[in-house]
């Protein structure tokens, strides 16, 4: 099977459901702005993660794919997709792999830089890609429906990779960045 099938030359991209629909989209944008965190992750992961890090983050990948999938479906041919979407409860297994990665860490009395380690700064990396990510699906959102689980989902990614960026600079015993105002 060949990799290219010409049918995007002219503009256009086909949804999976069979809506024929516009690569500059909001949709699009949303789907391929999800990909791109996604990707993100897996260099953060290539960097050389903790173990515990490492695996919550296989698990986030194979949500995001699932996630992509649901926003390259034409609205209301989900079912179509035959796999478990995300829901509350991934939303609710995030939060807890938030809690977990917190505990022992330093409290935040100052705002972190993206920094530390590798690893580290690959995670602040993609957490501005999934802040982009929520902010390109809420504006799909706007024009053609999107499952709130998604939206919540995208919400909470953000916030477990700032707290893993923190547990991978504590894990490797270097210190987060703090953010010094200028005096």
């Amino acid at each position: 099977m060949k990799i290219y099938t010409r049918t995007g030359d002219a503009g256009q991209t086909g949804l999976f459901g069979g809506a024929r629909v516009e690569k500059t989209d909001l949709r699009v944008e949303a789907y391929g702005t999800v990909d791109e965190a996604n990707a993100t992750i897996g260099a953060a992961r290539a960097a050389g993660l903790p173990p515990g890090v490492d695996a919550t983050l296989a698990e986030v990948q194979a949500d995001l794919f699932v996630v992509g999938a649901e926003l390259a479906t034409t609205p209301g041919r989900e079912a179509k997709l035959s796999m478990r979407l995300v829901s509350e409860q991934d939303v609710t297994r995030l939060e807890r792999a938030i809690d977990a990665a917190e505990e022992g860490l330093p409290p935040l009395t100052t705002f972190v830089l993206p920094g530390g380690t590798p690893g580290s700064a690959m995670l602040h990396v993609a957490r501005c890609v999934a802040r982009r990510a929520e902010r390109r699906v809420l504006a799909a959102s706007a024009s053609s429906p999107v499952r709130a689980d998604v939206l919540v989902y995208l919400t909470r990614l953000s916030d477990l990779l700032f707290v893993l960026a923190r547990r991978a600079n504590h894990d490797a015993g270097v210190a987060d960045v703090p953010w010094r105002p200028s005096t």
